[in-house]
């Protein structure tokens, strides 16, 4: 089963939150803020983290701008209080993949954790793993999650590979939102469409140098790559 690092700086709702995944077989480890928490994301290597964002010493979007400066794959997601929508876009743009506003229900909070482990398990389809494919300028493999032009590597994350790859898939015809919202994040939620905004607005700036490339929106519908 996988293991879980749980990051809450609120002892009552972390030991209950632990001992609800525990007797679920997943194998936690408790930190009580964030400092500690990365402490043992460095040592443990987690399957998925979950942490508070409002933390005494690091809080939870500093810990994830840490995590993801040596591990752009890890699951995390947020459990907060803040819900503005400022909050939410903030925490995507930093590495997080999923907001669980506080108070939640448990089976709701362990049926997202197995989303998001799911989906980062899920096999590549489409792309061959084994071959580069050219996007303008750029090369791009999917199964090791890299942009290169003229030498220089862009390491992607999970999520920003598999959105370029069913964009390019798509390419010059409309990829259609709620259909990538289904497939990459499970549902069509508010707080997702706003991840899958934050996640093109990232692979625009990964693609800027070659100034062909254009991700365009589509009123109503999606986006499309043009090449």
């Amino acid at each position: 089963m996988a293991t879980v690092l749980l990051i809450e700086d609120d002892s009552a709702l972390g030991l209950i939150v632990r001992d609800s995944l525990t007797v679920r077989g997943f194998t936690v480890l408790y930190a009580a803020d964030g400092e500690a928490g990365l402490a043992l994301f460095q040592q443990e290597q987690p399957d998925i983290v979950v942490a508070d964002v409002m933390m005494p010493h690091l809080d939870g979007f500093s810990l994830t701008q840490q995590i993801r400066q040596t591990n752009p794959d890890v699951p995390i997601m947020f459990l907060t209080a803040r819900s503005q929508t400022t909050d939410v876009v903030r925490g995507f743009e930093l590495g997080g993949n999923d907001y669980l506003k506080k108070p939640f229900s448990l089976d709701e909070l362990i049926v997202r954790i197995n989303a998001l482990l799911r989906r980062r398990a899920a096999p590549q389809s489409g792309v061959s793993e084994a071959e580069w494919v050219r996007i303008g300028r750029y090369q791009f493999d999917a199964s090791k999650q890299k942009l290169s032009l003229d030498g220089r590597a862009i390491l992607l994350s999970h999520r920003e590979a598999e959105l370029l790859r069913h964009l390019y898939e798509q390419r010059n015809q409309v990829l259609e939102r709620n259909a990538v919202l289904l497939e990459l994040w499970g549902d069509n939620s508010f707080f997702n469409g706003r991840s899958l905004d934050v996640f093109i607005t990232k692979l625009r700036r990964h693609l800027r140098d070659d100034s062909s490339i254009q991700i365009v929106n589509v009123r109503g519908i999606g986006y499309k790559l043009i090449l």
